[in-house]
């Protein structure tokens, strides 16, 4: 041991002396010589603090939790195996004495296990009995109607109970719930229970749920502003969460509605936000918004996004077509852009496109041929002879060509969003 290491040990030890909670042998001497000061007087014995002993179920649901908080972090194998422990807690739950649920923290995590994914089994045989206590039994009755779809009954009894006093392990997830039961009627009073929700349970499954909603929320009101900021907070966070796939698609719609290329500032802060993944994260986002776009008649949008893709692309062959695709269905619809967007979609790699991918290029070309191949409109027949000045002008065969194109691109958004 050098001379620098065994100060060190020396000064750890100090310290563990300096709070009681080392003997003479953690600072280098022996138990029968003392230290130097007291005479060889023997060390006092520490007591371990007290842990109370907790019940099976709350024991099982909190393995459940921290088998959800894992798939918060990306684990795929905690999510394939979250069916088969929520059997097993169901099964044991089922199986316990009448009188476990006589005791709030049994019941509180009986609830906590029916909203964390598990059925209503199990609290449809706790009100069976007479032992549930009566301060309980708002909170038992409305979990079960939430799962029974009874929502009115649920939101009567559920949304009054103050999560902030519910245990640990049920708090953020009643705040979850009570955010779910108001969002139809209370965009505002839902964002302050997911921002509740968040606080409470940071770091797990129940906070990047309930960020992932509050994204959405924002959306549908229109909070530009706090949608950038907690969508950033998201990617930074939980882009590896084994449902931010499905946060990215929903993401990217909510990008497109909120039509964010509608000028270069608003197009610039959604740079800002995908500039928070990697990126093969970020081509994969402008791919979903490009799509989306389409989907929705936003040209401008899907042109720039597929631009940005294509650009991230690299080698990636599918990604390189995918891109082509979104920009050239996108283009046909533009004045001027007819014939390039023609030659782009003859262009793209069939073989490389996903099929869902590939039906919109059937669809687009289909949209195309109805813009440039239409027949000529039917002549109309003669009018009878009526004075000069009261007669009615043939229809001019641009307004039906223009009719029958405008038909066939709503055709083709139809076809496209199936």
């Amino acid at each position: 041991m050098t001379p620098r290491s065994r100060a060190h040990r020396f000064r750890i030890a100090a310290a563990l002396l300096g709070l009681g909670l080392a003997g003479p042998a953690a600072a280098g001497g022996d138990a029968g010589h003392g230290d130097g000061h007291g005479g060889g007087k023997a060390a006092v014995a520490v007591e371990p603090l007290p842990v109370a002993a907790r019940s099976l179920p709350v024991e099982l649901v909190r393995t459940l939790q921290h088998l959800q908080d894992q798939i918060a972090r990306g684990s795929t194998q905690a999510h394939l195996g979250q069916r088969t422990l929520i059997a097993h807690i169901e099964n044991r739950l089922l199986t316990q004495e009448p009188a476990t649920w006589t005791e709030p923290a049994n019941l509180r995590a009986a609830v906590t296990f029916v909203l964390s994914g598990g059925g209503p089994t199990i609290l449809r045989q706790i009100l069976a009995g007479d032992g549930v206590p009566e301060a309980e039994l708002p909170l038992v009755q409305g979990a079960l109607a939430y799962l029974e779809g009874r929502e009115k009954e649920a939101r009567r009894l559920l949304v009054p109970i103050d999560a902030r006093k519910a245990p640990p392990g049920l708090a953020g997830q009643l705040a979850l719930i009570q955010s779910a039961l108001v969002v139809r009627d209370d965009p505002a009073g839902s964002l302050r229970f997911l921002d509740l929700a968040r606080l409470l349970a940071p770091g797990t499954l129940i906070e990047e749920g309930a960020l992932r909603r509050q994204v959405f929320v924002l959306a549908q009101i229109g909070d530009v502003r706090a949608f950038e900021a907690l969508s950033i907070q998201y990617l930074r966070r939980f882009r590896h969460s084994v449902y931010a796939g499905n946060f990215r698609q929903r993401f990217a719609a909510a990008l497109t509605r909120l039509d964010f290329a509608a000028d270069r500032g608003r197009f610039a802060r959604l740079e800002a936000m995908l500039n928070e993944l990697d990126p093969e994260g970020r081509r994969d986002l402008y791919l979903l918004v490009a799509r989306a776009a389409v989907d929705q008649g936003r040209t401008a949008a899907a042109i720039s996004a597929a631009d940005r893709a294509g650009a991230l692309a690299g080698a990636d062959r599918t990604v390189l077509e995918r891109a082509r695709l979104y920009r050239s269905a996108a283009g046909i619809v533009v004045p001027g852009r007819f014939d390039e967007a023609l030659a782009g979609l003859r262009a793209v790699d069939r073989d490389a496109l996903p099929e869902a991918d590939a039906t919109l290029l059937d669809a687009a070309f289909a949209a195309a041929r109805g813009i440039r191949d239409l027949p000529p409109p039917a002549p109309a027949e003669a009018p009878p002879a009526t004075p000069a000045a009261g007669r009615e002008l043939p229809q001019a065969s641009a307004i039906a060509r223009a009719r029958s194109v405008i038909q066939d691109v709503d055709d083709l958004m139809q076809r496209s969003r199936q």
